[in-house]
């Protein structure tokens, strides 16, 4: 008999699984994972990216397999990324019917055409300078050329079959040039997931070797993003980018990073009660797969409880590359 006299035990519903289960507060479901493919055209051979172990350049070919894979573990929503060939300064390719990026979403709805296909809508897998629009005289991103472009991306993609749109620009009134140009092209019925609140971080490095939309290729252009993904210092500047959106017609948003602005993703649920989605982006999971390869952690707990942290921040789906582990994960529980 204890000599304590604790009416208050916390542990007392820790004892056992099942009821650790049952008072459990947060779960993560396969319903939850967005999975993001890179699609290379011009080429017959699946590219592993080293920055991203386990992570491939898909072919125009192999798209088909790799979405066939993720419906089969129940994975009901892929994004892609085009890796272009056919750059210039205004990534026309991107709203061409016969470009990229429309082909990519064709193969994917034809491979799966239950699956919901995200759109990401930008430049800067298109451009030939690397950035995320048209470059003004002064060397920065020329705004309203790009969201006069973007428009046309959008119909674009909505054409080819894409389920949702994703604007990632961080460019003013994109989600308001995106809803109007829909609307206008009968496309209504199509939502926008906006990158609402994306931060110039470095966190993105392997994403842009996977993508191969690294800067510096010229003088005159400037040699980061910071003059439109945000600083990441401000909180409150969060909040109003997302509030512009959503009042521009957005119809879900995102933080992005994830892992390291999970204070932003929670104050951001908790403002907006919106549809709340968060990136957990390249260089987060490069950190886990290195390491787990050096043996410091454990891959399969550490990547689950790392999901489960954005889901208890707010996160209604995460957009993750571990998308096709987690999954398998959850199939054997």
């Amino acid at each position: 008999m204890s000599q304590y006299n604790l009416l208050h035990r916390p542990r007392r519903l820790r004892k056992t699984a099942a009821l650790r289960n049952l008072v459990r507060e947060t779960e993560l479901t396969v319903n939850d994972l967005v999975f993001p493919i890179f699609v290379e055209e011009n080429t017959d051979e699946r590219k592993p990216i080293s920055s991203m172990p386990g992570v491939f350049r898909e072919t125009e070919d192999s798209l088909s397999q790799k979405v066939t894979e993720a419906q089969e573990l129940g994975i009901q929503t892929i994004i892609l990324f085009g890796v272009s060939h056919n750059k210039d300064p205004n990534g026309s390719d991107s709203f061409s019917a016969n470009g990229l990026l429309a082909r990519m979403i064709k193969t994917a709805k034809q491979a799966a055409p239950d699956l919901s296909v995200i759109a990401d809508v930008c430049f800067c897998e298109y451009t030939d300078h690397g950035h995320c629009g048209p470059i003004a005289k002064d060397g920065d991103v020329d705004n309203d050329a790009t969201i006069e472009n973007i428009g046309k991306q959008a119909v674009n993609c909505a054409q080819a079959g894409a389920d949702i749109i994703a604007p990632s620009g961080m460019m003013d009134g994109q989600v308001q040039s995106i809803r109007e140009s829909l609307d206008e092209a009968g496309f209504t019925h199509i939502p926008i997931m906006a990158y609402s609140a994306k931060f110039a971080s470095t966190y993105y490095g392997p994403f842009r070797d996977a993508a191969g939309c690294a800067l510096g290729k010229y003088e005159h252009v400037a040699k980061d993003r910071k003059s439109y993904q945000m600083d990441p210092a401000n909180g409150d500047e969060a909040i109003r980018e997302t509030l512009l959106d959503i009042e521009e017609g957005a119809d879900m948003v995102m933080v992005k990073p994830g892992l390291a602005y999970l204070d932003i993703l929670y104050r951001v649920k908790e403002t907006f009660k919106m549809p709340t989605f968060a990136y957990h982006v390249s260089g987060e999971y490069a950190m886990l797969k290195a390491a787990a390869e050096k043996g410091w952690l454990d891959y399969d707990t550490t990547m689950m409880e790392t999901l489960l942290s954005f889901k208890r921040a707010g996160a209604d789906g995460i957009i993750t590359y571990t998308a096709l582990d987690a999954a398998r994960i959850l199939a054997n529980k």
